[in-house]
């Protein structure tokens, strides 16, 4: 081998274990132990936020899917720290799609939960404070933020998420729709996601996801997303 192509072999795998360091940064939360993931404790039971959403897709979204991406994403960096031991690049670029769709999956629905709060402990009406005067200066009044986002989580196609996001550059708020479980990292920081897979509705309200993406309001933790605006 010569020197050029060793060296443009070595630099190519620091680069990759650099971003993979990177990336694995970002997904990190507080429901990871020892570098696993685990799925994290709901601050309420899942009967709690009925009507909006019953207490058995409550049960199976965190249960059973939330649970998967946990697993799947734990199997996957395992895979990777092997293919990295090897220092199999192939193997650890083929493993990327796989670390990004669950352990976005796992981000994604942790934030979720948090977005979320029974009624008597404060979920829905309207956001106070600075994440009022935010929405305003983005999107008028309330009403009008509500019936953009409603309209963003109606135009995806398949399966996402919608969020309401910080522009870290600008410091402004603006609604951004993500594909499948893709997380919010880099320019954006995740202050409101609702979750636009039928996993998340499709017992309760079928077809009518239009009533799902409505009801949810009722049941939104707007402190929550005060806390991740500062």
């Amino acid at each position: 081998m010569s020197a050029t192509l060793l060296r443009t072999s070595t630099a190519a795998r620091s680069a990759l274990r650099a971003g993979a360091s990177k990336r694995a940064a970002t997904i990190a939360s507080t429901s990871f132990i020892r570098g696993k993931a685990t799925l994290p404790d709901l601050p309420y039971d899942y009967g709690a936020l009925e009507p909006s959403i019953s207490g058995k897709i409550m049960e199976l979204h965190h249960k059973n899917h939330h649970q998967t991406y946990v697993n799947s994403f734990n199997a996957a960096t395992e895979q990777l720290a092997t293919a990295e031991h090897k220092e199999d690049i192939q193997a650890q670029i083929a493993l990327q799609p796989l670390i990004n769709f669950h352990g976005g999956g796992h981000v994604n629905h942790t934030l979720f939960w948090e977005n979320l709060a029974p009624s008597k402990n404060g979920g829905g009406g309207e956001p106070v404070g600075k994440v009022k005067t935010e929405i305003e200066a983005s999107y008028g009044d309330f009403s009008s933020f509500k019936t953009k986002f409603n309209a963003a989580l109606a135009g995806i196609q398949g399966s996402g998420w919608a969020w309401l996001v910080k522009d870290n550059e600008t410091g402004q708020v603006q609604i951004r729709t993500y594909a499948n479980q893709d997380p919010v990292v880099g320019k954006y920081t995740p202050l409101l996601g609702i979750d636009a897979w039928e996993h998340a509705y499709y017992l309760q309200y079928q077809n009518r996801k239009a009533e799902y993406f409505g009801a949810i309001w009722d049941v939104i933790n707007w402190k929550a997303v005060e806390q991740r605006l500062k």
